[in-house]
């Protein structure tokens, strides 16, 4: 079965594109790759309970097991020794990555406090965009009462679109709700 947005993306979405950016071959059209969902937890140090409970939430979200990253070297000031894990990642292509961004655009993000729109600045000006959640417990798979503590992760639309306006236009299609 096919992911909704897949669907979306090839009957709506590009035409679109390709019409108001006027590329002369289907190939020139952004395109989602992946989506990159990370999970740094500084209190790993003291707690490596925290590693589990978070690696355990980022797979139950993402429906995809999450790597443990650890740290490449140490930072004495933040206690911090190379190899030690402190965070956690999946990265998510294909069908997976589209039944996660439906999911994100139209049931975690409209159940976030005072939710106004995600930030139309965070692009990194190659052509992809990142996203801050503050609290987990938007996605209906986590259990609240199973939390043991409120974590935020990143979420990183990788394109293959080449500026960002083109990844503006491109997840302003998918339908995602940038502030005015």
């Amino acid at each position: 079965m096919a992911a909704r947005l897949k669907n979306l993306y090839d009957k709506e979405i590009a035409p679109a594109l390709m019409k108001e950016f006027a590329y002369k071959n289907r190939m020139q059209v952004p395109q989602l790759t992946k989506v990159v969902i990370n999970m740094g937890l500084g209190e790993a140090i003291q707690n490596p309970k925290a590693v589990e409970a978070a690696q355990a939430e980022v797979t139950t979200i993402s429906g995809q097991k999450a790597v443990v990253t650890r740290a490449r070297k140490s930072i004495a000031t933040f206690k911090l020794r190379q190899g030690v894990p402190i965070g956690c990642m999946v990265t998510l292509r294909r069908d997976a990555m589209f039944e996660f961004v439906d999911r994100l655009l139209n049931v975690a993000l409209p159940r976030v406090r005072d939710f106004r729109g995600v930030s139309p600045k965070a692009f990194d000006g190659k052509g992809n965009y990142s996203l801050g959640v503050r609290e987990q417990i938007i996605f209906p798979e986590i259990d609240y009462d199973k939390v043991d503590k409120v974590r935020g992760m990143n979420v990183t639309f990788v394109t293959t679109a080449r500026t960002d306006d083109e990844c503006y236009a491109l997840l302003k299609q998918f339908g995602m709700p940038f502030r005015k």
